[in-house]
């Protein structure tokens, strides 16, 4: 049986465009003018959905657990995927998080 891990991955996606801005490889335009959603706007959208995406993963896979230990499920492996799924979204959260403590703390180091 293989672990389906294609949702994490979906997720992972639009937060590669702040990945792209930290390192300079894309410019955040001021404002969309179809939508008039500035650029920090779309950063910060896509890193609150990351964070909801990584807290229904965690619970998620904390009531997979609860589910297993009562007996509920006796399937391991939908318990493994579960946690497999928190883990790594979990793990690519906290990564992007110190990438941007990083940029911020670079920024504060600039001497105008």
């Amino acid at each position: 049986m293989a672990i389906d891990l294609s949702s994490v991955g979906r997720s992972i996606s639009p937060i590669a465009s702040v990945g792209n801005v930290l390192n300079g490889t894309t410019k955040v335009k001021d404002t969309d003018k179809k939508t008039g959603i500035t650029g920090f706007e779309k950063i910060l959208d896509s890193a609150k959905g990351m964070l909801m995406e990584t807290e229904a993963y965690t619970n998620a896979a904390e009531e997979a657990e609860m589910s297993y230990m009562l007996g509920l499920n006796d399937n391991l492996s939908d318990l493994l995927v579960a946690q497999t799924k928190a883990s790594v979204s979990l793990q690519y959260t906290v990564a992007v998080r110190n990438a941007v403590v990083d940029a911020y703390k670079e920024i504060m180091a600039l001497q105008f």
